[in-house]
């Protein structure tokens, strides 16, 4: 069946992803705990925590299915009763304020032959944005988006910018990326085996991209209030995650493994009240590119 194929492609990328980060990290090992869902499936929850450079991250694979609760299928506009849905789900929280958060999620689900697609995204929230690296990493996302559509880059990242963007800060989460959602062989002009190859290659950009990010800030000495800025920006993520998220929300409403669910949340975060940063300051400078529509390539 075509879900087994999914489900086998997505558990080697997870695989490979935690093997890539293990080694970056050079000291934390992954934790794994196994788990099945109460109406249906299950899956993998691998966690790394307190390492040389990850303070803590999480790297998931799910396969769950069962009745689609009410809620879901207003949102969706269906009627269908059952659903499969299964992805691998990533956040990276590292200890440097130098070393970017990153996020990604590949996903497929299915409710029947006819209606079923593929979803996704990857994008990253630096602590202080560096130009270089923001283009860097849109590169890396293009490169990967042209080998199957020459408008999926320039169509995925305006969807990024608009998604990831928090409405009651007015900025965005970080500097984008990519994301997409419902893809189907009637708007890509692809087959589904194409679609996945595509979903693949996306989670496939993850490991080398972000250990090159790794690479070239892990060593950058940092101070105490710049980690103080760290445990701000971390805030931001995480009312993004609990208000807007709709990863989150799905896991939510379909009784999902709690744990995994909320592993995207920050080990440490501060809100402080009406913050402002020094004009023309690092901090002020990365505010400066908090906003949709920038041109990183």
């Amino acid at each position: 069946m075509f879900r087994e194929k999914v489900v086998a492609a997505y558990q080697q990328i997870q695989d490979e992803i935690c093997l890539a980060l293990e080694q970056a990290d050079g000291v934390a090992k992954f934790e794994q705990e196994l788990w099945e869902r109460e109406g249906g499936g299950g899956g993998r929850t691998r966690v790394i925590q307190n390492g040389e450079v990850i303070e803590k991250g999480g790297v998931n694979f799910s396969a769950v299915h069962g009745v689609l609760p009410d809620t879901i299928k207003k949102a969706f506009k269906v009627d269908e009763e059952e659903f499969f849905a299964t992805g691998v789900s990533i956040v990276i929280h590292p200890k440097s304020p130098m070393v970017p958060i990153i996020h990604l999620n590949i996903r497929y689900f299915e409710l029947n032959e006819q209606m079923r697609w593929f979803g996704g995204g990857i994008d990253l929230t630096p602590h202080y944005v560096l130009d270089g690296d923001a283009r860097f990493f849109h590169q890396q996302l293009k490169n990967t988006c042209d080998r199957f559509s020459p408008e999926f880059y320039a169509d995925f990242k305006k969807r990024a910018d608009n998604y990831f963007f928090i409405k009651h800060r007015n900025e965005t989460r970080g500097v984008g990326g990519i994301f997409y959602d419902r893809l189907q062989p009637e708007n890509t002009g692809l087959s589904y085996e194409e679609i996945l190859d595509f979903s693949v290659a996306v989670g496939q950009t993850f490991a080398p991209t972000y250990t090159e990010l790794i690479a070239r800030n892990r060593d950058t000495a940092y101070t105490p209030d710049q980690q103080e800025w760290q445990y701000l920006r971390r805030s931001r993520y995480a009312e993004f995650n609990l208000v807007y998220d709709s990863g989150t929300k799905f896991g939510l409403e379909t009784n999902g493994r709690i744990e995994s669910i909320l592993m995207s949340l920050p080990p440490m975060a501060k809100w402080t009240y009406n913050f402002t940063p020094a004009e023309n300051s690092q901090e002020a400078l990365t505010l400066d590119r908090l906003r949709k529509g920038i041109d990183w390539v």
